[in-house]
């Protein structure tokens, strides 16, 4: 029986691959076998590089700053070239910026839209077109979340480009489906990772808000892995365009 969680001979690009949901997904592909591109604003990723080749997987650092569109132009050809190849793209950066409506400066909103979904945009356009060279086949995987699809409060620019997200996915999966390259979105929940490392610290908080979802808690690291395993494997070859929301129910109910 083929193993479908076996990548050896692909190669992975993990963008905000450095820490946090990206961080666990970089390294449990390298752990089954793929050679992993992390991509990160940050200085370093020696800790993560580290870790991954504690168990005898290949990983590679590309620091690169995706608000920036001359930083953006040929990455995935840097990637390409440093490892012959591509074959996974999960586009996973981003952040939050909370701010009333009245009150979200515009310097932050155009920044926002350029990590949240140019920088998706382009890198998938990017991964699509060396897929297609090398004779089609390919995954690509959106991280959205579930502020697509309820309130996003004061993440203004987080909630709608995670909502355009979805639009995105569905746009590029219908260009790219012909060429046997499926690309899918995952929308998670609130995960206890760096990001929201301020509200994990309050366990009043946690408890009090983790009690409408059906699952009883919030997400952790490991919750996302499957999710993305499934996607990135020929397990999922006949799924295009669609948002598999990881939230322990919260939005279902």
């Amino acid at each position: 029986m083929k193993d479908h969680f076996n990548f050896s001979g692909k190669v992975a690009a993990v963008t905000g691959g450095r820490r946090g949901l990206g961080r666990a997904m970089a390294v449990e592909l390298a752990r089954r076998g793929a050679k992993t591109a992390i991509l990160s604003k940050s200085d370093e990723a020696d800790d993560v590089l580290r870790e991954i080749r504690r168990f005898g997987g290949e990983a590679a650092y590309f620091q690169v700053d995706l608000a920036r569109r001359e930083e953006r132009t040929g990455l995935m050809d840097k990637v390409c070239r440093h490892f012959g190849r591509l074959d996974i793209l999960v586009n996973n950066a981003g952040y939050l910026h909370c701010a009333p409506v009245l009150e979200y400066p515009l310097a932050q909103w155009d920044n926002d839209m350029a990590v949240l979904l140019d920088a998706v945009f382009e890198l998938s356009q990017q991964a699509g077109r060396i897929m297609v060279e090398q004779g089609g086949g390919g995954k690509i995987i959106q991280i959205g979340s579930t502020a697509a699809f309820k309130e996003g409060a004061g993440l203004i620019a987080y909630a709608t480009a995670k909502s355009a997200l979805v639009g995105l996915t569905r746009c590029l999966a219908g260009g790219l489906a012909k060429h046997g390259i499926n690309v899918n979105a995952i929308a998670p929940g609130v995960f206890n990772t760096d990001i929201n490392k301020a509200f994990f610290n309050n366990p009043e908080a946690v408890a009090r808000l983790s009690q409408p979802i059906p699952s009883g808690r919030f997400g952790e690291v490991e919750d996302i892995i499957g999710p993305m395993l499934f996607l990135a494997s020929g397990m999922s070859g006949h799924v295009h365009g669609q948002t598999l929301v990881v939230d322990g129910g919260f939005t279902g109910v």
